[in-house]
């Protein structure tokens, strides 16, 4: 049974969305404040918190820096600030993904199953993609640029494997959300926007660039392709003076 941690000082929240998420086959733990959540994330070691911004005591910007600190447990927050500015911050330090408030506690759930079905799936079988010097390991969840290890977290990985897969085809952010965290209701496109800034930094100058393309969404930018010898080229096996080299079993090439 999956464990999530609910952190918010608001008791309704709290057991609407213990309600909400126990129906689902989910074990819920609850934190009144930044201090409570720590010390039950230390204790509990859960599988996903859903992080309020606005505690008491230390505020849910500082529990998110100290959780990923500790590791990469999921997390998703809650804010209910009309705008999206510490949700950015958020996003930015680490968490996975956010909600606002006023929400829908069906939509809450369904994200946070997404959260978890992307944390927790692994990629089978799958063969590393390589785009130029950038070589994403599927089934190792590890990317590199030429012999540089890429510290990725969990989405950012999602989202680069996502436009490795198909490199020079531009990706709307909706796809990509529904690509790398798996979600199947209207999503916030600024979480994409966030994790892309996050990839370009980690990717560098050595790694292949990440377009926008301006109102559709994203493309990894393939390497250009090497010229094709050119027609009196002796290696290109046609034309030029000279008679064609032998193989190496002594038939003539293209013979």
């Amino acid at each position: 049974m999956k464990r999530i941690l609910v952190v918010d000082d608001e008791p309704n929240i709290v057991e609407l969305l213990r309600l909400y998420l126990e129906k689902e086959g989910f074990a819920v733990l609850a934190a009144r404040d930044g201090d409570e959540a720590l010390a039950a994330h230390a204790r509990h070691d859960p599988d996903l918190v859903v992080l309020d911004l606005m505690l008491p005591k230390r505020d849910g910007l500082d529990v998110c820096r100290e959780l990923r600190r500790r590791g990469d447990t999921p997390i998703l927050m809650l804010t209910a600030r009309s705008d999206d500015v510490d949700a950015i911050v958020g996003l930015e330090l680490g968490a996975d993904d956010y909600v606002t408030k006023p929400f829908n506690p069906r939509a809450l759930v369904a994200r946070a199953k997404a959260i978890l079905r992307r944390t927790t799936a692994t990629a089978g079988g799958g063969r590393p993609i390589e785009v130029g010097s950038l070589r994403v390991d599927p089934r190792r969840r590890e990317a590199y640029v030429g012999d540089r290890r890429l510290e990725l977290r969990a989405r950012e990985f999602d989202l680069l494997a996502a436009l490795a897969r198909d490199p020079g085809v531009v990706l709307t952010r909706d796809t990509l959300l529904e690509d790398a965290w798996g979600t199947d209701f209207p999503g916030e496109t600024r979480t994409v926007d966030v994790h892309v800034a996050e990839v370009r930094k980690k990717l560098g100058e050595d790694g292949p660039p990440i377009e926008t393309v301006r109102g559709v969404g994203y493309r990894l930018v393939p390497p250009p392709r090497e010229p094709l010898p050119a027609p009196d080229d002796p290696a290109g096996g046609r034309g030029g003076t000279g008679a064609p080299a032998p193989d190496a079993s002594g038939d003539r090439a293209g013979g």
